[in-house]
This record gives C-alpha cells, structure tokens and sequence, in this order.
C-alpha cells in the first residue's frame, strides 16, 4: 500500500505541474470579440514597439518558443491566430524571452548556454544508452556495459537538471516582462489581469513540468537496465 502511494505521489509530482499547465492554458484559450488583434498580431506589435529589428516572427507546431540562435519568435497556429487571453500572454512571454536577449540579460544568456549543454548531453545519454547491448558484445565485459549505462543515466539526468535551474529565466519573461507589458499598455483590461497571472505562470513552468516528464523516462532507464545490470554480473 505505501508503494502504491509513493507512486501516486511520484506521478502527481511529475505530471501534475504540466497537467496544471494545459488546464489553466485550454480555460483561458476561448475566443475574445473584445480584443483587437491576435497572439500573433500582438506579438509583431510588441517586436515592433520594443524596436527588435533582427527579430522574427513565424508559427510552428514544436510548441510556443523563442529561438536565441536565429532570433525567432515562434507561436504555435491555435495561439497565432487566436483572439484569447492565452494566446496573448503567450506572446507576450515569448516576446519577454526576445527582450532578455537584447537586453543581453545575464540570467537568458546563462540559461541559454545551459540548454546547449543539456541538448549535448541528452544526445549523449541516448547514444550511450543504444550502445550499451554493442559494446557488452563486444568486449564481452559486463564491467563495459555498467560504464555505458553510467555514462548514459548520467548525461540524462544533467540535461533534466539543466532545464529545471532555468526556471528563474523563465519567471523574469513572465512577471517582469511580459505582465508589466501587458499592464502598462493596457492590453488586457484589469479584470483579466488575474487570469492573466495564471496563464503566465504556467507558461513559466511550462519548461520544468517538461523536465520533470523527464525524470519519468530516466526512470524508466533505470527500471530497464538495473536487471540487466544483475543479469550480467551472474
């Protein structure tokens, strides 16, 4: 019975902030015949307002993003298009992250050397993974595969921890760009400012419900290769 609430509580723990999240972003997504213009719209405004010259603007279907390496703003089509309180604090936060570069903040440009180390080191992890039955093989060692996999659970725990120390990053987009944004130019009316509160909080946890997703796969590594490992010292 404790492992079944243990487990619960680990489930509750990893999925609940991203659960939360998709929640609180599909109650506020309805459409709004009292704004003006879309995620999208606003989002171009506000690159244009804050004078990012270099900064582009473009949907995707990868999820709501702004790209350091190309200066892109990218929305995903339901938020693009959308006239909801959703869509436009989305882009305002996007748009936040777009303001961080050009101010050269220090927290955006540290975060953004640490997602590229998390990117090496997933990419790492995962080919250290796939390689375990290979080199097992053919060093006939059991010894070699326990170091793979070392390597591998290691390098993926990096790249989850390495996501989840940029919550500060993603706070500052929220609360200190895109909410006094959004306030100040009288975008959205006080009423919604709470909900508004809401969606950019989420947004900002966004990125660490998704690290912690992680957690789960590394978990099941861990499941996987802990009996091989036993397996291959008998």
């Amino acid at each position: 019975m404790h492992f079944v609430i243990l487990g619960l509580a680990v489930v509750a723990i990893i999925f609940g902030p991203q659960l939360w999240a998709r929640y609180t972003f599909a109650r506020h997504h309805q459409p709004r015949e009292d704004f003006p213009g879309t995620g999208g719209e606003l989002a171009q405004h506000l690159i244009d307002r804050h004078a990012l010259a270099d900064v582009q603007l473009e949907t995707t279907a990868q999820g709501d993003h702004y790209d350091p390496i190309t200066k892109t703003v990218r929305l995903t089509p339901g938020y693009f298009n959308g006239k909801s309180l959703t869509s436009i604090a989305i882009a305002a936060h996007e748009v936040g992250h777009a303001i961080q570069h050009a101010e050269n903040n220090a927290l955006f440009a540290t975060r953004t050397r640490l997602a590229q180390v998390a990117i090496s080191a997933e990419r790492l992890g995962l080919i250290a993974m796939l390689a375990i039955p290979v080199i097992a093989a053919i060093t006939r060692a059991p010894s070699a595969g326990v170091v793979m996999a070392a390597i591998g659970l290691s390098s993926m725990l990096i790249g989850t921890l390495v996501h989840l120390v940029t919550l500060p990053v993603e706070l500052d987009a929220s609360f200190k760009k895109a909410l006094p944004i959004l306030e100040s130019g009288n975008y959205v009316s006080a009423e919604d400012i709470p909900a508004v509160r809401q969606i950019l909080r989420a947004a900002a946890l966004t990125y660490v419900a998704n690290s912690l997703a992680n957690l789960l796969n590394l978990w099941r590594w861990v499941a996987i290769l802990v009996p091989e490992r036993k397996h291959l010292s008998a």
